[in-house]
């Protein structure tokens, strides 16, 4: 048995710091290959797709303020780190201030307002309620959760206020198909409902979470898609129970589902279209999740750095995240978008926006 070289130096030990940065670097990189390879892919990364974009940017930016800590190996950190960042920013939800999917253009010009409602006029003042609608004097209004719900009673309760839609809004066609309403000052050229069961919640929970309605805008036929996509998971259930990853798969393989039938439609479909509504996801505006395919591009709200449309109440959390999303198609032209506060009517903000055609 030999002993060491008394002339060999001592091979030094790295600090706490150093391992802890070492350690964090990791397992942040870790984490965005993992994200980038499986969301949208993976029932389970939903639960990890509830974080924030944001943290794509901050998450690197924090460990490069901490990377002195690590002096031994801070050149190849602080490498690693700039990548992951660059890599990031992509995915961040950051838009820079850079503006809609087109410029407004010439030809017909189209208003809309599309609006997650929060369970319709449930809990609130419908006159109020009313009014709030009215004065966004859109063209077309997108409604999601057109209905009631009531955990008790089975969840999803069907709402007929076709009647008051009417009052409200004199000269506009309704169209109504489970938990989506459209309501249209132009004409509606066609209608697209799925047959499902009306009984019990088969409406709900078979029913089309992509409606689409081709209304006339000028001389050109333009087609709108009101999206409301499934919830990945359940408020209230913990993440340490069964219940809620038992949720969490029924919900993503609904929400497949729906983005299956909508990408369908709109691969066949060649007329100037609009897609928008509640995705319930803050990851959309990345291709492939969307993907809708090239003809279809995401619009941004004019001049916001990092759009975020939830929670604007009932939650304990900042508005950090984007759920409500505008995809414009080929021929039709967004501008003037921007975000509008519901007050206390919904927990999501409103989208407003113009489409040119033609």
């Amino acid at each position: 048995m030999t002993s060491a070289d008394p002339r060999s130096p001592p091979r030094a030990r790295w600090c706490l710091g150093t391992r802890l940065v070492v350690a964090a670097t990791a397992a942040w990189t870790v984490y965005v290959l993992a994200h980038a390879l499986l969301h949208g892919r993976w029932w389970l990364w939903m639960v990890a797709e509830f974080a924030p974009p944001l943290i794509m940017v901050l998450v690197p930016l924090a460990l490069l303020a901490v990377v002195p800590l690590a002096r031994p190996v801070r050149r190849p950190l602080s490498v690693l780190l700039a990548a992951l960042l660059v890599l990031g920013v992509p995915m961040s939800g950051l838009t820079f201030g850079v503006p809609e999917a087109g410029a407004a253009g010439s030809g017909a010009r189209v208003t809309f307002f599309t609006w997650n409602t929060d369970v319709w006029t449930q809990d609130k003042d419908p006159g109020e309620f009313f009014a709030f609608l009215r004065s966004k004097r859109a063209d077309v209004y997108l409604l999601q959760e057109y209905l009631f719900w009531d955990d008790a009673r089975g969840g999803p309760l069907k709402v007929d206020d076709t009647a008051r839609l009417r009052a409200e809004f004199p000269g506009y066609h309704v169209v109504a198909e489970g938990e989506l309403v459209t309501l249209s000052r132009l004409p509606v050229v066609a209608t697209y409902p799925r047959a499902v069961p009306q009984a019990g919640t088969d409406w709900y929970w078979r029913g089309n979470k992509a409606q689409r309605v081709d209304i006339r805008a000028g001389a050109t036929t333009l087609t709108v898609y009101n999206v409301h996509l499934f919830v990945p998971w359940r408020r209230g259930t913990s993440p340490l129970g069964a219940e809620f990853y038992r949720f969490a798969g029924e919900q993503y393989t609904l929400r497949q589902r729906e983005l299956s039938a909508l990408r369908a439609d709109t691969a066949r479909n060649p007329l100037p279209a609009v897609i928008a509504g509640d995705f319930n996801s803050p990851w959309m505006g990345l291709d492939r999740m969307a993907g809708l395919g090239p003809r279809f591009r995401r619009a941004d709200p004019t001049a916001a750095l990092y759009p975020s449309s939830w929670p604007a109440t009932d939650y304990p959390f900042p508005r950090v995240w984007r759920l409500d999303w505008v995809f414009a198609g080929t021929g039709a032209r967004v501008s003037d978008y921007r975000f509008e506060p519901a007050g206390a009517l919904s927990d999501h903000l409103g989208q407003a926006f113009s489409v040119a055609v033609g």
